[in-house]
């Protein structure tokens, strides 16, 4: 797939920390340099993402995929950098499906998350896929892995059919639109910045960006 469009653009301030300039704010203080650089190691959106942040926060989105290796690596490391998130920072996941066979799972995460499940089964979800070889891309396969993993099956079913489950995977197919989005995991910034593991060369890196990004960013 075509590596996104982006332009770097009314980001050259960004781009000098990023190059490892000092820009002084005041005379007592020094901005901190972002770890990369805009257009190297991220990239600065041409066109603003929709944006939907905590008030006095910056929104930080995972696109991942439940059927994506990288993104199963990528999880015990994005647990971990969670459990210490900076405090100016609110996160989401955004499932991606790069087709029809993975949007059974896109509602799987949006089910999970609509009852309140998410944090005990993410993991396990990964484990089915990757590990178990267990195939959940369809919604039979998808009810019965969740009744035998202790969810009610009602409960479940009515969540994974509703209405704001479809409008949830309507809304990540937008934002995936939005961000240009051709590879998993990667990560979004403030609606206008995005960092991926082949620009950052890691994902450790890609995190480490990330957050600088969001501690520079402007909170909503």
């Amino acid at each position: 797939m075509k590596r996104r469009q982006f332009t770097i653009a009314a980001a050259s301030s960004t781009a000098a920390l990023g190059a490892g300039l000092f820009t002084l704010t005041s005379i007592k203080s020094v901005a901190q340099p972002v770890l990369g650089k805009a257009g190297t190691d991220y990239m600065v959106l041409d066109k603003a993402a929709p944006y939907e942040p905590v008030v006095g926060k910056v929104e930080v989105v995972e696109f991942f995929g439940y059927w994506c290796p990288h993104c199963n690596a990528f999880e015990p490391e994005l647990e971990n950098w969670l459990k210490r998130l900076p405090s100016n920072v609110s996160f989401k996941r955004v499932p991606v499906a790069f087709n029809q066979v993975h949007e059974p799972l896109q509602k799987l995460y949006y089910a999970l998350e609509s009852i309140g499940r998410v944090d005990d089964m993410q993991r396990k979800v990964f484990t089915a896929i990757h590990a178990e070889k267990i195939n959940l891309n369809t919604q039979d396969a998808i009810v019965a892995w969740a009744v035998k993993h202790g969810i009610d099956q009602k409960k479940f079913v009515d969540a994974y059919t509703s209405f704001s489950v479809n409008t949830k995977v309507a809304k990540a197919k937008q934002l995936v639109n939005a961000y240009k989005i051709d590879g998993v995991p990667s990560l979004g910034v403030a609606g206008k910045y995005y960092v991926d593991g082949t620009l950052a060369k890691g994902m450790t890196r890609a995190l480490q960006i990330t957050e600088q990004l969001a501690k520079d960013a402007k909170p909503a």
